[in-house]
């Protein structure tokens, strides 16, 4: 159903009949539009139009029943194209709350304003534009440090118990998408965070680097990853199988588009890692090269999401993304139809692992699945 939430556009006719007052509205407003006005007009409480039309809004695209169409406010479409674009402006730190003692650095971008000023891996902040941030949540933290870009903040960190000032410039960061790491016994890790911009050409990036360090074999974790853009997913698919299909679509209208790889393609044994929130683009990845019995496939069943979205901006700044098709892998299986994807070994975790997997924080030697994934390579 393709219906459209209008902006007020009618006038509000007053008459005074017999004793009350009535509403007149322009034919072929609606209800949703005779509803905003009348709220308007005669609720005795505040009410913003911008929050009645963004909750309607919400609404209309929820009841459709389908789970993975979603609509954003403006703010949220602006954060939300920053994060496709694996980029937001900032200073480039990951942070994480230690008690009462402050904020610890776990992570400064390379390169990154952070890096430039000065600031460390280990440092303690605890201090954001002279507000002590150690009672803060995380999300007052963020915004005290965000800002516009070529604007500056001021810092006041903790570093082997000497307290010291920094000024750091925010700007735009482009955060990793992919990286490698050298495991044991010569094979290759490649951790891919999603399928958005620039996917592609990191993973290629990052697996041609460990080629180069000797890696005999590969595993691919895309556990924990939301997805992404499908011409990221088909690059990366292209240069890792033989020639065949890929990638196949049918939209709304009954159009159909097949993807295909070329005869180029790497030979050596690979693996790729899946958890109950790899989705889309992620659990495609897997299932396609389970299909070409180019890799074996360890972890937990993924959710099964076989629809493809498109975003679409509107006339307020605001977006929705709303469903407009399905895939399927290259031997034709729709993911949503088939209940997601069973991995070869099946290995489940519990809470707690589930937990350190998320944060980053599960060692490489205490992670089942890498663990099942050497042995299987080896």
């Amino acid at each position: 159903m393709k219906k459209q939430l209008l902006k007020i556009g009618s006038y509000i006719l007053v008459a005074a009949l017999s004793t009350f007052l009535t509403l007149s509205f322009t034919p072929g407003g609606g209800k949703l539009t005779e509803l905003e006005l009348l709220i308007e007009e005669r609720f005795i409480g505040d009410a913003e139009t911008k929050v009645l039309e963004d909750a309607a809004a919400d609404a209309m695209v929820k009841a459709t029943g389908d789970r993975w169409s979603y609509y954003m406010s403006a703010e949220e479409y602006e954060s939300y194209l920053d994060q496709v674009d694996n980029s937001y402006v900032g200073i480039g730190v990951t942070i994480q709350l230690e008690e009462e003692e402050g904020y610890r650095i776990l992570e400064v971008v390379s390169t990154g304003p952070a890096e430039e000023a000065g600031i460390q891996v280990g440092d303690l902040l605890f201090e954001v534009e002279g507000q002590d941030v150690r009672e803060m949540d995380v999300s007052a933290v963020r915004s005290l440090v965000t800002g516009k870009a070529g604007t500056y903040v001021k810092l006041r960190i903790l570093r082997k118990g000497e307290a010291l000032s920094f000024s750091v410039e925010r700007r735009k960061v482009e955060t990793p998408v992919a990286a490698g790491e050298m495991l044991e016994k010569n094979v290759g890790l490649i951790t891919i965070e999603n399928f958005d911009s620039r996917c592609a050409e990191e993973s290629i990036a990052a697996i041609e680097a460990l080629l180069e360090q000797g890696a005999k074999a590969l595993v691919f974790d895309v556990r924990n990853n939301p997805g992404g853009y499908a011409d990221e997913l088909v690059k990366l698919l292209d240069y890792l199988l033989p020639e065949g299909d890929l990638f196949r679509t049918v939209r709304y209208d009954g159009k159909e588009h097949t993807d295909t790889s070329d005869k180029n393609f790497l030979d050596i044994p690979m693996a790729v890692l899946v958890n109950k929130d790899s989705y889309s683009a992620a659990e495609f990845f897997a299932a396609a090269l389970k299909e070409y019995e180019a890799a074996v496939i360890i972890g937990e069943p993924t959710v099964g999401k076989g629809y493809f979205q498109t975003t679409y901006p509107l006339s307020d700044g605001s977006a929705v993304a709303l469903s407009i098709g399905k895939y399927y892998t290259p031997k034709g299986v729709n993911l949503s139809e088939a209940g997601g994807l069973t991995p070869d070994v099946r290995i489940d975790l519990d809470e707690e692992t589930h937990a350190a997997l998320y944060y980053n924080i599960l060692p490489r030697e205490e992670d089942p699945h890498i663990r099942a994934a050497l042995e299987k390579l080896s």
